[in-house]
C-alpha cells in the first residue's frame, strides 16, 4: 500500500513545550506527526501551565477521530450525554466526533498526549449543558 507519509521521530529535546495551541492555560509540544503526515493527523503533549487559570467553554471539534492518554495529573470533563469523568495518569478516552464537552478542572502538573485527526480542525462553542 502506497501512501504519502514519512517517517518521523521525536525526542525530549528536540522540539519544546510552546504557547501557540487552541487553550492559552496550556502547554503544547508537537510530536512531529502533522508533517510526517501531511496534515491529517497531529499528535502533541499538553501540558498545563501551573496557576494559569482556565476558562471552562462547551464545546466540540469537528474531527474525524480524537483520543486522550493522560501520562501524570489528572483532568476533569463533563461529556453530553455522559456526564463528568476524571482522567488520571494512565486514562484513555476517544471523543468520539462532534461529542459536546467542557473541561471542569485539571491539576498543576497536568501532561497528556492528544492524538486528533485531521490536524487542522475546528472547534465550535456551544450552548447549553
Amino acid at each position: 500500500m502506497e501512501h504519502s507519509y514519512k517517517f518521523s521521530v521525536s525526542h525530549t529535546g528536540t522540539s519544546e513545550f510552546k504557547d501557540d495551541g487552541l487553550r492559552p492555560f496550556f502547554q503544547y509540544r508537537d510530536l512531529g506527526i502533522r508533517d510526517a503526515t501531511n496534515g491529517a493527523i497531529v499528535a502533541h503533549v499538553i501540558r498545563a501551565k501551573p496557576g494559569a487559570q482556565m476558562h471552562p467553554e462547551r464545546h466540540h471539534h469537528e474531527v474525524q477521530f480524537q483520543m486522550v492518554y493522560v501520562l501524570k495529573g489528572w483532568v476533569k470533563f463533563n461529556y453530553a450525554g455522559v456526564g463528568e469523568v476524571t482522567l488520571t495518569a494512565g486514562s484513555c478516552v476517544h471523543q468520539p466526533p462532534g461529542i459536546r464537552h467542557t473541561e471542569l478542572a485539571h491539576s498543576d502538573d497536568l501532561e497528556l498526549i492528544e492524538i486528533v485527526m485531521p490536524a487542522d480542525f475546528e472547534t465550535v462553542k456551544d450552548e447549553g449543558p
